[in-house]
């Protein structure tokens, strides 16, 4: 039995690779200016044309990369404040992280993206800081506002519905303010667009990524145990509340860092986890990494409608992924109790 559910679980991951990988190369092949798959396979090996190799390596594949960095970050992200919060409207993006880090990202903008540009080396690096500061502030508000002799799930989600919408109206604020190319750019972010689509950006996001992915994936047993409720987790042996801590920053820190590379994007925290339970089950040990393929298929899948849709003019992902999450999470309010 043990050993069918293995074969199971392995198969699931090998198919979720294979379509990952596909993927990749439909967004390498498709934009303005489109190219054949087999051609693109060809460019990776070292076989494509001058144009080709420049389209895809300089423009195209960290593009990809980083939606594959933020959607997996993004849906482990979303798995932890699930578990935290034991409820499945729990999201980065619908209970106030992503906006709590896209002020940190408007707030560098608007006092420093005059005297600095914000593609330089020095900002793809000082951005990512801005934003996890942003959404540590804005976890520490929720945290503390839903505070009544311990957190329940269901003050924690209204108390960052609230929060959300404070730090989006914050926003607004500072992007009416701002001159129109900074206001342009604040817009299009605030959509959440895979903006950050050069090699600077990877080598921003990725670090903390490697490190924040794995940190998360060696918590799994915990957030099982977590699972059981708090009274059987302290019976256990476990420090509630200084783990909660703990699990609370990497989800915060995972979101953090996606917003400052990819925007504001949403739902993938909430559809991700979702899609990953119904097929492989709760246990955390092969949850997570089944949801954080999830997320990059995910990602990977908006960006390829956003950019063959209108190729002249792309439609952030942002977008297309609300267009999915919106009624997902409708109908997970009316079936929630």
């Amino acid at each position: 039995m043990v050993v069918n559910q293995m074969r199971k679980q392995l198969l699931i991951l090998t198919i979720m690779m294979v379509v990952t990988l596909v993927l990749i190369i439909l967004n390498l092949s498709i934009g303005t200016l489109t190219i054949h798959p087999i051609h693109s396979m060809q460019t990776l090996m070292g076989f494509g044309s001058e144009e080709q190799h420049i389209l895809i390596f300089d423009f195209r594949l960290p593009r990809a990369i980083v939606a594959i960095a933020v959607g997996m970050a993004l849906s482990t992200s979303g798995a932890i404040l699930q578990a935290l919060a034991r409820n499945p409207l729990a999201d980065p993006g619908i209970i106030g992280i992503n906006a709590g880090a896209g002020l940190g990202v408007v707030l560098f903008v608007y006092f420093f993206f005059g005297q600095m540009d914000v593609t330089s080396y020095i900002s793809v690096f000082v951005l990512p800081l801005f934003a996890l500061i942003g959404a540590l502030a804005a976890a520490i508000i929720i945290y503390l506002l839903a505070w009544k002799d311990g957190v329940t799930a269901t003050r924690l989600i209204l108390v960052g519905i609230a929060v959300a919408a404070g730090f989006s109206a914050i926003n607004i604020v500072f992007s009416m303010k701002m001159t129109a190319n900074d206001f342009r750019f604040a817009t299009v972010w605030l959509s959440g667009s895979l903006w950050g689509t050069d090699w600077k950006f990877v080598l921003a996001a990725l670090p903390w990524l490697i490190i924040l992915l794995p940190l998360a994936y060696t918590k799994s047993n915990l957030l099982n145990v977590l699972n059981l409720g708090d009274k059987m987790a302290t019976g256990l042996g476990v420090a509630v509340e200084k783990e909660r801590r703990k699990l609370l920053f990497i989800s915060v820190a995972l979101a953090g860092v996606s917003v400052a590379v990819a925007g504001g994007i949403g739902f993938i925290g909430l559809l991700a986890p979702h899609i990953a339970r119904r097929i492989v089950g709760a246990k955390h040990q092969i949850m997570l990494p089944v949801s954080a393929l999830i997320g990059a298929i995910l990602l990977l899948t908006a960006d390829c409608l956003a950019r063959s849709l209108m190729p002249s003019s792309e439609i952030p992902v942002g977008l297309v992924l609300s267009l999915i999450g919106a009624p997902y999470f409708i109908y997970l309010l009316i079936k929630t109790p």
